[in-house]
């Protein structure tokens, strides 16, 4: 009868590897939730798989030392069956017992419960993740709202100016909160602290690093920041598409704006050089005069004698 062979952990982690990492290696090898994972850290001896060749039990156990754990080997002891007995004892499965056939298949366990392998959108939050595309879509979406609201408080200021700039201090305030959340959570989808924020307000740094927040990718399993986002839908693919034409728009406008103001300025310093000339208007009307005129009548007398 060949042997079978067992795998037992009881929480152990491997050197240098810290608990959430661990946590969420197992939730990756295993295709579960994290909180479901948590429970294989009790401290007790769980057997998360059963009936194993040697060869399988090696492989098993070499996945679960590369995910940061440590587990051991046990020899099953086998059950023998004789023919006086009436009844088939039942053999109980462990908790954590799959049927597959693969030594690396996802336990079963008491794992009764939804997994949430995708994260829930939130928009007005800094915790939860983003990718680059949902990013633009969203960023696409503020600035038309903001665009929206100018043009409101700019017809409140014309019948009230107070009103119109305390409404356009709430608009700035509101614009800058929300743009701080998703801009949180684009960071989140890459696994960087959303205190990178801050990098914007840099001399420099700040000119590029939005630029780097959209190029970025984000991690495609979960990280510390939570579960994946949902996959992009063609609403989000199309609002995002949307800044292709919008900066082309606004870097003709810019371009056209500055041409104008350079050829003002040269159409000023034209009109200052020549007010600076020296003009002498009387003597461009008159003309030139001889230096002594003569009299008609002087020269009729020079005549006669």
């Amino acid at each position: 009868m060949a042997e079978h062979f067992s795998i037992v952990f009881e929480g152990q982690r491997r050197n240098g590897v810290e608990l959430e990492t661990a946590k969420l290696n197992l939730a990756q090898l295993f295709k579960s939730d994290v909180s479901a994972i948590e429970r294989l850290f009790s401290g007790k001896p769980i057997t998360v798989k059963r009936g194993l060749t040697h060869d399988d039990a090696q492989r098993y156990l070499k996945a679960l030392n590369d995910a940061g754990v440590e587990a051991r080997i046990e020899r099953e002891t086998p059950i023998a069956l004789t023919l006086e007995e009436i009844e088939e004892p039942s053999v109980q499965r462990p908790a954590y017992e799959s049927v597959a056939t693969s030594p690396y298949a996802p336990p079963r366990a008491a794992v009764t419960y939804d997994r949430a392998e995708i994260g829930e959108l939130k928009v007005f939050t800094v915790q939860g993740r983003i990718g680059r595309l949902r990013y633009l879509a969203w960023s696409m979406v503020l600035m038309f709202v903001a665009l929206i609201m100018f043009a409101l408080c700019m017809s409140i200021m014309s019948m009230s100016l107070i009103a119109g700039g305390l409404f356009g201090a709430v608009i700035f305030v509101v614009f800058l909160v929300v743009s701080i959340q998703i801009g949180a959570q684009r960071l989140h989808d890459a696994g960087w602290s959303a205190w990178l924020l801050l990098l914007n307000l840099v001399p420099f740094v700040g000119s590029f690093f939005p630029f780097l927040m959209i190029a970025v990718p984000g991690n495609t399993g979960p990280n510390q920041y939570g579960a994946p986002q949902p996959p992009n839908t063609k609403a989000v693919k199309i609002l995002a598409a949307l800044w292709l034409p919008a900066m082309v728009i606004i870097f003709v406008s810019v371009q056209m704006g500055g041409l104008q103001t350079f050829k003002d300025e040269v159409e000023i310093t034209t009109s200052e050089y020549e007010q600076t000339l020296p003009y002498d208007d009387d003597s461009d009307s008159d003309t030139v005069q001889p230096a002594n005129p003569s009299d008609p009548a002087d020269s009729a007398d020079d005549e006669d004698q």
